[in-house]
């Protein structure tokens, strides 16, 4: 009998879910343009940069054939700041996502990029957060596990690569301490609900056991003071309709 498969996904399909995300490569040799089922891939001319899917610039990179730009995000700069950002006393929720891509005019006004409307909220990979144009300041959805991933096929593409583990493993301690905080004791947070916004995809695949084993705790211990209350108020009832009757015997 085939186990039950456990709720969301695993870590492993977290990480694979992040290869899709776009990255920007620095072509050594010229490559056609490939049909992928997201569509065609652009032709790599070097040195001209080109935004190609995590898993083929990783390919890419194994075979000498590119380098990989990491996105600005993942410099030390970028990382000292958000390590401050989430560390700061005053601070309760996490470092925001990065913005929807903008285009602006000719008069100086900017748009949002959103071919699919205003209400529709874009995620990855349909919004470039790991590309050489990402913003810095800002961890996308799959920020932990992009960073693992490269660091581990080309860091030698990463400036200061030793210092970027550093500071990855510092904020990775940081936020999951603030998860931990934020769902054991969101009355402390001065919000009755916990949100999410800015938590990553793998962090929520390694905490979705123990916010829900939290969350059950909880819903257990309401259940058991309203059988508590609802005792109490039975046993109240009774001794009202005891009283009552004795009453009655008197006259």
């Amino acid at each position: 009998m085939a186990l039950p498969l456990p709720l969301g996904l695993v870590p492993s399909e977290v990480a694979f879910l992040c290869e899709m995300e776009l990255v920007t490569v620095v072509p050594r040799q010229r490559l056609e343009s490939i049909e992928l089922l997201s569509g065609s891939t652009p032709r790599l001319r070097p040195p001209h940069r080109a935004d190609l899917p995590f898993w083929l610039a990783i390919l890419l990179k194994k075979q000498r054939r590119a380098n990989i730009v990491p996105p600005a995000w993942l410099h030390p700069e970028s990382l000292r700041e958000i390590v401050a950002y989430e560390t700061a006393v005053d601070v309760k929720d996490w470092a925001p996502p990065p913005p929807p891509p903008v285009r602006a005019d000719g008069r100086g006004n900017s748009t949002r990029l959103n071919p699919y409307g205003d209400d529709v909220i874009l995620s990855p990979p349909f919004l470039p957060s790991c590309t050489s144009s990402a913003p810095a300041g800002a961890l996308p959805y799959h920020w932990f596990e992009f960073a693992e991933m490269l660091l581990a096929h080309a860091s030698d593409d990463i400036p200061s690569a030793s210092e970027v583990r550093s500071l990855l493993r510092d904020l990775q301690e940081a936020r999951a301490a603030k998860m931990r905080s934020k769902v054991t004791h969101p009355e402390s947070h001065g919000e009755g609900v916990t949100s999410l916004r800015g938590v990553g995809a793998m962090e929520l695949a390694e905490s979705r056991g123990f916010v829900t084993g939290v969350a059950e705790g909880i819903r257990k211990i309401g259940a058991s003071t309203e059988t508590m209350r609802r005792e109490e108020e039975e046993e109240n009832g009774q001794d009202m309709d005891d009283d009552l009757s004795d009453d009655d015997m008197g006259l």
